[in-house]
């Protein structure tokens, strides 16, 4: 599902609000958990999962199309654990 998706999916549920409405109230909320991920926060939404921020170590890392050694900082990358519930639903459990 892409992020059209979703609006597209609010808007038929939600007919009383118009497209712009729905596409405003999906750009808040994303914009929110960027902020608060950017701030080295934590998002946690019960049943679905928490989203974190984690520190990558520097290393070598390797360009694929050339093969040629490129240095990878340090750096921030988000990282998302699945919730139970979530597994469960997507393993056709409950």
């Amino acid at each position: 599902m892409t992020k059209s998706d979703l609006i597209k999916k609010l808007q038929q549920k939600f007919k009383t609000y118009p497209y712009r409405d729905m596409y405003q109230a999906v750009n808040i909320i994303f914009d929110s958990m960027t902020d608060a991920l950017a701030k080295e926060g934590r998002i946690e939404i019960r049943g679905f999962g928490n989203f974190t921020v984690r520190t990558r170590k520097p290393r070598l890392g390797r360009n694929p199309k050339s093969g040629t050694k490129v240095e990878l900082k340090e750096r921030k990358v988000p990282f998302f654990k699945t919730g139970k519930e979530l597994k469960l639903m997507v393993d056709n459990k409950k």
